[in-house]
């Protein structure tokens, strides 16, 4: 997130944290659980997307759309999908496996 926001050279995107206080009053459409477990994302128009489309529209809105493109793709997007989901669920642990943190310490982007 940090190098993504970095890319962000136009402020194109808006970074939120769903532990913010007040993230519920601003956001009530969201449901923190809900993006506590999956990518939340909303585009100018308002439209709600959500895993795999996020990371894709923000990476895009950088000039880097096409790391992640493959993602998207027929065939390969319901797989990419299924292994977001896995890996959105068990991210934690993961985490712990690769660097012995279950969290990261320092998640703030701001």
């Amino acid at each position: 997130m940090r190098h993504l926001k970095r890319l962000d050279s136009n402020g194109r995107i808006q970074f939120e944290n769903i532990n913010e206080e007040d993230f519920n009053q601003r956001f009530p459409a969201i449901d923190v659980s809900e993006a506590n477990n999956y990518l939340h994302g909303q585009l100018d128009n308002g439209q709600m997307i959500y895993g795999l489309d996020v990371t894709h529209a923000a990476w895009s809105e950088v000039g880097r759309g096409w790391l992640t493109a493959p993602l998207r793709w027929p065939g390969i997007r319901w797989f990419a999908d299924k292994f977001y989901l896995f890996f959105a669920k068990h991210r934690n642990r993961i985490s712990r496996l690769l660097t012995g943190k279950e969290r990261c310490q320092q998640c703030s982007i701001k």
